[in-house]
């Protein structure tokens, strides 16, 4: 029976706000969760939208006025006009930082939290849903971003950007905790969970004791976070086995001086999607040119700059994505990627991939470790294993994982809504008796 009050009839929602992606998940009277999808003007509909939101200034009659797009849309409305437009990323980076309270945009004054309102209020209108209509769970990461994050600032300004999108009394939960709810339903008695919430910049782990049948269902018992996750694999395969075929090893000269080495930022933004997207500006596109003409290497330069030039970065990481994906299941792939005059077919064999993330690998075992310390547990005291994501996949995570707690232990999940949906559980049961 739904509890009594003015949120009677609102539409139940758990909303994974990430650094790199969101997600909104609807959950119905019964349970049942629903993802929304989003849909791009010259994209496939996804259930994922990148967390991004750029700017301009339009003429509407006599007036000028402020205009968005979020999403993969706002990549290509900044690539229309760079300089007359606005690229706002990683907002949840600067939630928890005190040296960022607001930023100037076309001579207006704007707090973090009315740039993520905006992102919000876009990302609810192309679900199809009105915040003002919604009740809404949000997830909340363990740790927030950066140094010197002041956690309490973070959740303030998190809880303050959503009402300011128009929320009525959000709930703000850790996001592990998000996941542990979904797998909480598969539970039938309590048990001990270390739940691992891989994202796209970070990965949580929390230690929670759950009983479905008690009055306090959701126990956390410890918790702790790093910033690894899929999308720092993805960078070591592109480091290792793409960007010397682009030119990164080479030298160019300037006026016949001394060699120098290529630009280093070139390809850190190669191995990040949306970096390379922003790397398609008049300005770096001379630059890497005037670059070809003295280097070592001038072929690979020009074939960096036509990858950009062809927006070819998608289907570069889908290539990335897909050797990775090949060497969950066996020892060895060929990363294959043609484009004009560029032809890669690198072999790449699990342990070279293991090699390259084996420091990755040793922060992700001591984040486990320190859930475990801050909880006062040791492996055995652990029930069950969650761990949703594609990166639970990867035979050296998963190995790891197995290590301590054995396999009989671990289970997984949907790769990128599981947080979302236990979100949308969490917001449906706070409302049912």
């Amino acid at each position: 029976m739904t509890a009594p009050g003015h949120n009677q009839t609102k539409i139940r929602v758990g909303i994974d706000f990430g650094t790199t992606n969101s997600v909104v998940v609807i959950a119905d009277e019964n349970g049942n969760t629903h993802p929304a999808r989003f849909v791009f003007t010259d994209h496939a509909t996804s259930e994922t939208c990148r967390t991004l939101l750029c700017l301009w200034m339009d003429q509407d009659g006599r007036r000028r006025v402020m205009k968005d797009a979020i999403g993969l849309d706002a990549i290509e409305a900044y690539l229309d006009d760079p300089a007359e437009s606005r690229l706002i990323m990683s907002m949840k980076t600067y939630l928890a930082q005190t040296s960022f309270r607001e930023t100037r945009v076309f001579g207006s004054v704007m707090t973090l939290e009315a740039l993520i309102a905006r992102f919000l209020t876009s990302l609810m209108d192309k679900a199809g849903l009105n915040p003002g209509d919604v009740s809404a769970t949000i997830g909340r990461p363990v740790r927030f971003a950066g140094e010197l994050a002041d956690d309490t600032l973070g959740v303030a300004r998190l809880r303050e950007s959503f009402l300011e999108a128009g929320f009525p009394e959000p709930n703000i939960v850790l996001e592990p905790e998000g996941a542990g709810w979904r797998f909480m339903q598969r539970l039938d008695q309590p048990a001990t969970v270390l739940v691992g919430d891989f994202g796209g910049g970070t990965s949580d782990f929390s230690v929670m004791r759950f009983d479905p049948q008690g009055r306090q269902r959701v126990t956390t018992l410890g918790h702790s976070g790093v910033g690894i996750a899929g999308d720092q694999f993805d960078y070591r395969i592109i480091s290792h086995a793409v960007a010397p075929a682009l030119g990164r090893d080479a030298t160019y000269r300037v006026m016949g001086g001394q060699p120098l080495p290529v630009p280093a930022e070139w390809f850190a933004s190669l191995g990040r999607w949306h970096r390379l997207s922003l790397m398609r500006t008049p300005q770096t596109l001379r630059d890497i040119a005037d670059v070809a003409k003295t280097s070592s290497e001038p072929e690979k330069l020009r074939s960096l700059l036509r990858l950009i030039e062809d927006q070819e970065g998608q289907n570069l990481y889908r290539a990335v994505g897909q050797a990775k994906s090949d060497l969950s299941r066996q020892d060895s792939t060929v990363l294959r990627f043609i484009h004009r005059d560029l032809k890669i077919e690198e072999t790449i064999t699990r342990a070279d991939f293991e090699s390259w993330i084996a420091p990755d690998l040793t922060r992700l075992d001591d984040a486990i470790e320190g859930a475990l310390h801050q909880a006062g547990l040791g492996p055995d005291d652990i029930d069950r294993v969650f761990l949703p994501g594609g990166t639970s996949f990867v035979p050296a995570v998963r190995n790891l994982v197995d290590r301590r707690f054995g396999a009989d232990r671990v289970d997984g999940g949907s790769e990128f809504v599981s947080v979302a949906e236990g979100l949308a559980l969490i917001e449906r049961d706070r409302h049912t008796a």
